[in-house]
């Protein structure tokens, strides 16, 4: 059942500003949603503490030509937040998609990852592979990384445990590069990671760090996917080079993307190269369809 809530802004000029923000209620939880545009739709799902505002750059360059949908999972952004370990995993994040799509009357669309969110997209296209028309997975993985630093995520989530989300973000900034001199750089981006970053629950924070962690593997699964799909990884993402690498020659036809002057967050730190490599593959995917 979809819900229009309420939220209260404030201008520039100090006045108070009422708008709606979309939910539905799926298997009792408000899932927190946004479209935007019109023409085939495109789903967008961010990562690991993140929400659906890590797209405003890409939704701007996609309301042209599509009809954009973004969601904040359980446990992140304005969705609800539940305290259960088994409240988190990629299969339940992936039926919330479906179920999503399901409401709103989809029943086809470009599918977009991030991360996590790239995780997610993957169980769901091996599970409703023909309601996805094309894939898109950004700096992800088939399986746990090898090379990812898991001693530093287990220290951030005891910390977590300890002291709370903002003492976590505030040891992320102090000991992990951000990716990117421009975003090193920029204030006001630091600020809008920390706000996102702040939106996301201790529970959800943790549980989604052990389901990250406990993944079952699927690269060989991968195999079967026959849409055209991008896959995309910024050049300074160690981590998830050789992981992108290796969905690039597991996936039949499939093109990689390596994004220069990025890390881990190539659709933050350069845009416009981000922006550029998804539109010109989903341009070659409507002519295809044409």
């Amino acid at each position: 059942m979809c819900q229009l809530l309420p939220l209260l802004t404030t201008s520039s000029a100090g006045a108070i500003l009422t708008f709606e923000m979309p939910h539905l209620s799926i298997k009792g939880l408000d899932i927190h949603y946004k479209e935007k545009g019109q023409g085939f739709p495109i789903v967008l799902i961010h990562g690991y503490s993140g929400n659906l505002q890590n797209w405003i750059l890409q939704v701007r360059a996609l309301v042209k030509r599509y009809r954009t949908i973004s969601l904040d999972l359980r446990g992140h952004g304005r969705s609800a937040k539940p305290t259960q370990r088994e409240d988190y995993s990629l299969e339940l994040f992936a039926a919330d998609v479906y179920d999503l799509l399901n409401s709103l009357a989809v029943p086809e669309c470009y599918l977009v990852g991030h991360s996590m969110g790239g995780m997610v997209a993957q169980e769901f296209v091996l599970r409703h592979p023909e309601m996805v028309r094309a894939l898109v997975l950004v700096d992800t993985a088939a399986d746990v990384p090898q090379n990812f630093p898991w001693k530093e995520r287990a220290r951030l989530m005891e910390l977590a445990r300890t002291e709370g989300m903002e003492a976590v973000f505030d040891e992320m900034l102090q000991t992990q590069p951000l990716g990117s001199q421009v975003v090193g750089e920029n204030p006001e981006l630091i600020d809008i990671w920390r706000r996102q970053f702040l939106m996301t629950s201790l529970e959800g924070y943790l549980y989604c760090g052990e389901a990250i962690g406990s993944r079952r593997p699927l690269l060989e699964e991968l195999a079967q996917i026959r849409v055209p799909t991008l896959i995309i990884c910024g050049e300074a993402d160690e981590p998830f080079l050789a992981p992108s690498q290796r969905m690039h020659q597991t996936i039949p036809g499939s093109e990689l993307s390596i994004i220069a002057s990025a890390g881990h967050t190539p659709t933050l730190e350069n845009p416009l190269a981000f922006n550029e490599a998804l539109l010109s593959f989903l341009a070659r995917v409507d002519s295809e369809r044409r």
